[in-house]
Formats: C-alpha cells, structure tokens, sequence
C-alpha cells in the first residue's frame, strides 16, 4: 500500500521525466534518419507530437500540485495572511469548478472522436488516445487541487 501511494504521489514526475527522455531520443533519431540517411521516419513526429500532448496535460497536474503555474497576484500581495488563505480557498474552489468542466468536456470530445473511428495519419493509432490526456490531466489537476485545499484548511486550523 506504501508503495502505490509513493507512485500516486509522485505520478507526475513518474511520467514526465521517461516521456520527456523518450521523446528527446525519438525526435533527435528523427533528425538523424533525415539529414544522415535522407530518410525520414514517418511515424516519430506524429508520435512525438501526441507525447507532448499528454506531458501537457500530466503538466498542468504537476504544476498545480507544486504550486508552480502562472498567477496573477496584485491582489493577494495587498491582503493580509488569513484574507490571502480565504482568497485561496475561493481560488481553488473556483479552479475546481473550471477543472470539472474541463473533464466534462474533454470526455465528450474524446468519446465524439473515439465514436468516429478517427485514426492518426502515420501510425493508425485511435485519435482518441491523443484526446483522452484531456480530462485525465484535468482530473489529475483536480485531485491536486484537493489536496492542496486539504492542505491549506489544515494550515488554518493549526495557526
């Protein structure tokens, strides 16, 4: 049980960082086939490019669960501590909220595709894999995002 909640807690980095070395060997073999042996792989863009998709989405999890995406703080750098902690709460709530959406959307999406039969040009890979990173990072970025409201509601009752 210990080591499936290390390999839950650490999902992100678990992923990325092969995904990341694989997709750097693929496409530096890409280059080699192209301008060595004036061959190009056919299948290495098209697979690279559906990586990347997905270390997008795992990203933004990753992110959220380290606290390192983009904000805007103008107004949280005027608050004191405990109203920076309630407009913490409010943000995250919200951000649920957007995440929820962007599951539900991302699900319809990828099951309207999946329903299409749709397939990748070179490797005749289902489309629906490529479109599936969506509301899966989204739902990881959610449970990240419970976590760090758990978190935070554990920081106010200890302070």
């Amino acid at each position: 049980m210990k080591k499936f909640l290390k390999v839950l807690n650490n999902f992100e980095e678990i992923f990325l960082l092969p995904s990341f070395c694989f997709s750097v060997a693929l496409l530096f073999m890409q280059v080699v086939f192209r301008y060595v042996f004036k061959n190009s792989l056919t299948w290495s863009e098209e697979l690279a490019r559906y990586i990347f998709i997905w270390q997008l989405w795992i990203g933004i999890s990753y992110c959220t669960k380290n606290g390192t995406h983009i904000r805007v703080t103008v107004l949280k750098d005027l608050l004191s501590a405990k109203a920076n902690r309630i407009l913490e709460v409010i943000v995250i709530i919200i951000w649920f909220a957007f995440g929820c959406f962007v599951i539900y959307q991302g699900y319809e999406v990828a099951m309207r595709i999946a329903s299409f039969g749709q397939k990748s040009p070179a490797m005749q890979l289902p489309m629906v894999y490529a479109y599936m990173a969506i509301p899966v990072g989204a739902t990881l970025m959610n449970i990240r995002l419970v976590q760090n409201l758990i978190k935070l509601l554990k920081e106010e009752v200890a302070a």
